[in-house]
């Protein structure tokens, strides 16, 4: 089981540059830094790379909260981060209603 010590290491990149954060302490980044930009309730992560300069993810939020949940208009954004975790940038790529499946 890993402990919290363990998945907040630091690897070091190919290219010899700036040690990249572990991948599970990216994923938290993602979705506490975007959480904050936009003042919505955090939901997962559904994808995480690394990509050369950094990370980049899919994070699912809740834009707007209904009664029953299933109502609810949820949002797919994709995040990058540089290699120590820190937001670069977000895009908005979807969104859709809680209860609603992709085909």
């Amino acid at each position: 089981m890993a402990t919290e010590e363990n998945t907040d290491r630091k690897e070091e990149t190919h290219n010899g540059g700036p040690e990249r954060i572990a991948a599970p302490t990216a994923m938290r980044h993602a979705s506490g830094q975007l959480a904050q930009m936009l003042q919505c309730e955090p939901g997962s992560v559904s994808a995480l790379k690394a990509t050369d300069d950094g990370w980049s993810a899919d994070v699912e939020v809740v834009e707007i909260e209904r009664v029953p949940d299933t109502a609810s208009v949820m949002a797919s954004y994709h995040v990058h981060l540089d290699a120590q975790g820190q937001l670069l940038g977000y895009e908005r790529t979807r969104r859709y209603g809680r209860g609603q499946i992709d085909r």
